[in-house]
């Protein structure tokens, strides 16, 4: 019996140190989050990718898989996120005239939101005395995931605490719009569709899409300029914070 039970923690290490046992934990799990949020009646406070990652981390933790060994073989499932960035142009250019038509209030109110929704955090953050790396991973934590990785490589904040943070933040801003905008009789599904992805980004999008067409689309415009307008400001007003500081 010992023998058996040594072969098979051999060839489970044997497996976690390859992409296989990774790739396929991941899918499973999703999988499996998939079908608890249907059976759970799609609440919003759940999302199947919320639900996913509390069934992958109970799997790791059952399985005595080190989280390093799970994410050197999950790498190359990232190796998607570079396409995905890329496919973000689609909805942008399929919303092109929706921009057209309504630039002045997507002006007025982009780069406000998407700029207080990083200094709020950093703020919060900053008076609880976070190192600047825990800063750094949380400015873009508003931000699509593809997009998040990239500014967050480039503040030299962590990647895995700035997924954290975006895991939270999707729930929590797809949990409080819906609130407010029953508390302010809002049912313009433009507004709420814009508001849910630049706030929400890919899980506030997927909760858009749930409340028609209209909506997602104009998640998907919100979610696409938020990542864009974050990539070219924040970079640029780090380092200016740290020349004026010293830093």
């Amino acid at each position: 019996m010992s023998d058996q039970l040594w072969g098979w923690s051999s060839t489970l290490v044997t497996l976690a140190d390859s992409p296989v046992l990774a790739i396929a934990l991941t899918l499973g799990a999703f999988q499996t989050g998939r079908w608890v949020f249907h059976r759970l009646g799609s609440p919003i406070w759940a999302p199947p990718v919320l639900l996913s990652a509390m069934v992958l981390s109970a799997l790791l933790a059952l399985l005595a898989i080190d989280f390093r060994d799970y994410r050197s073989g999950a790498q190359w499932l990232t190796v998607l996120l570079g396409p995905a960035t890329v496919a973000l142009a689609v909805p942008l250019y399929q919303q092109m005239h929706h921009i057209r038509a309504l630039w002045r209030p997507i002006l007025c109110t982009l780069p406000l939101a998407a700029t207080l929704a990083a200094v709020y955090a950093i703020v919060i953050a900053g008076l609880l005395g976070a190192s600047p790396q825990v800063l750094a991973s949380l400015a873009p934590k508003s931000v699509t995931a593809p997009i998040a990785i990239g500014i967050t490589a480039q503040l030299g904040g962590s990647v895995s605490l700035m997924m954290g943070g975006l895991l939270i933040t999707g729930v929590m801003a797809t949990l409080f719009v819906e609130v407010l905008a029953r508390s302010l009789a809002v049912s313009d599904e433009r507004v709420l569709g814009f508001a849910l992805g630049l706030n929400g980004h890919a899980i506030g999008t997927a909760r858009a899409f749930d409340l028609g067409p209209t909506a997602g689309a104009f998640a998907s415009l919100g979610m696409g300029l938020t990542g864009v307008f974050t990539a070219l400001i924040l970079p640029l007003a780090f380092r200016l914070l740290g020349a004026w500081t010293g830093g």
